[in-house]
């Protein structure tokens, strides 16, 4: 279907919906300037709504709530993933009181709903002040590169730009079209609901180059990065291997700052929440935040779905124990030939556990220290020790990971009972 670049709410719903699926609810309801309802995305029943700013500017009212919190009780009912589009000036405020009333229940509704059903908010406009609280609570939010996202009613830091430093915004897309085009390709990975697995698709043609791991992992075409901008030493994505849907986790080396803790955390918590494998990426020097590693170990312990951990670089102390080690829990853990993997940073095991470097000439202990950590610190050694599944080929690591991926499809561990963690 060809649309406008710049859609307009029923433009914008049609677009997102499969052909001729979408079902408007309160249709007749006067003063909305909402329009809501459900339809099919490639076949799967989602419901959604589209703010109208050219009514009123969008403004939410009591009908505009009615309307939104009916969808959000459907949503609960059926299992069925809730998308909103936003583009609105605030609130009708000549209501007052009764806003904040519309805007807690819709917030308690978001929250009720969250790890229950994927919410993914799509702003198209300004998104701003308490609005924009209810958009940010979604656990995806795709901007247009010219909308505004803040809950500053006045706009600062705003921009999709501010919110892609900042790790709100997921996914910041050219114009209206492309934002809407995003969200049905974010869908695709994901199931209906907590109950239901995600979705399967017929396994295509691998990446050829094994040197692009991530890429290489996974179906030809199928990786769709999430969060770009935030936390770049860090890379989370949505892939398929051999038509199995995965949650890859990659770290690319060095120090993870808080940022990057965060951000892997988050993608962590999110595929556990709908039961998506993880498959983790291992290449770290050290967490740069005891804090923020200690929610990055939580969440990789907590999570009760399929973990494989890959040890492709650098694994030292902290970062094997929270990314691959026995309390992250993983199923799986794969080592390439060339991995490193230390209880503290190589060198300094070398001098520690080799204290004949220390007597020699200094300009001799470096390259001493460094055949020490190629002896030593190994993968294999690490496997032999029984802390790696086995040592692979990067051209061997698809079949090993596929492999692991259909064993752990049955996977079933209980957890004990309890509210939530308290570590974030």
């Amino acid at each position: 279907m060809e649309i406008e670049v710049k859609l307009r709410e029923k433009a914008v719903l049609d677009a997102f919906f499969d052909e001729g699926s979408f079902v408007e609810t309160d249709a007749h309801l006067s003063d909305a300037e909402v329009v809501a309802g459900y339809g099919a995305v490639d076949g799967v029943t989602v419901f959604a709504f589209a703010q109208n700013v050219e009514e009123r500017g969008g403004a939410m009212s009591k009908a505009h709530f009615k309307k939104i919190s009916k969808i959000y009780k459907l949503a609960l009912k059926t299992g069925a993933p809730v998308v909103g589009f936003y583009d609105s000036t605030g609130a009708r405020l000549e209501q007052k009181y009764e806003m904040l009333s519309a805007y807690g229940d819709i917030l308690k509704k978001s929250s009720t709903l969250s790890g229950v059903v994927p919410q993914i908010s799509v702003i198209l406009g300004n998104c701003l002040g308490t609005t924009a609280l209810v958009a940010a609570s979604a656990d995806f939010v795709i901007m247009s590169e010219t909308a505004r996202l803040s809950v500053d009613t006045l706009g600062e830091n705003a921009s999709a730009q501010d919110n892609q430093k900042a790790g709100i915004a997921s996914f910041v897309c050219r114009n209206d079209e492309e934002s809407v085009k995003k969200a049905r390709e974010l869908l695709s990975y994901l199931p209906a609901n907590n109950l239901e697995p995600a979705p399967a698709y017929e396994p295509a043609a691998p990446f050829q180059n094994p040197d692009k791991l991530p890429k290489y992992i996974c179906d030809e075409d199928s990786l769709l990065c999430v969060g770009d901008g935030f936390g770049e030493n860090v890379c989370t994505a949505f892939g398929r291997a051999a038509g199995m849907p995965v949650a890859l986790v990659r770290t690319k080396g060095g120090v993870l700052c808080a940022a990057e803790c965060e951000k892997i955390a988050r993608f962590v918590r999110f595929a556990d929440a709908f039961s998506i494998p993880v498959v983790t990426l291992v290449d770290a020097e050290k967490f740069g935040s005891t804090k923020s590693a200690s929610k990055v170990v939580c969440a990789y312990a907590e999570a009760t779905t399929a973990k494989i951990a890959i040890v492709e670089g650098e694994a030292t102390g902290a970062v094997y124990i929270a990314l691959a080690g026995e309390s992250a829990g993983a199923d799986a853990v794969f080592a390439l030939p060339e991995a490193v993997i230390s209880p503290v940073a190589p060198l300094a095991a070398a001098y520690i556990l080799d204290e004949t470097i220390g007597d020699l000439p200094f300009e001799e202990q470096e390259k001493s220290a460094r055949q020490f950590i190629k002896a030593n610190l190994t993968a294999e050694k690490a496997a032999e020790d029984g802390y790696i599944d086995a040592v692979v080929d990067k051209t061997e690591l698809r079949s090993h990971i596929v492999a692991a991926l259909e064993m752990l499809s049955s996977k079933r561990t209980s957890s004990l009972p309890k509210k939530h963690t308290t570590i974030l």
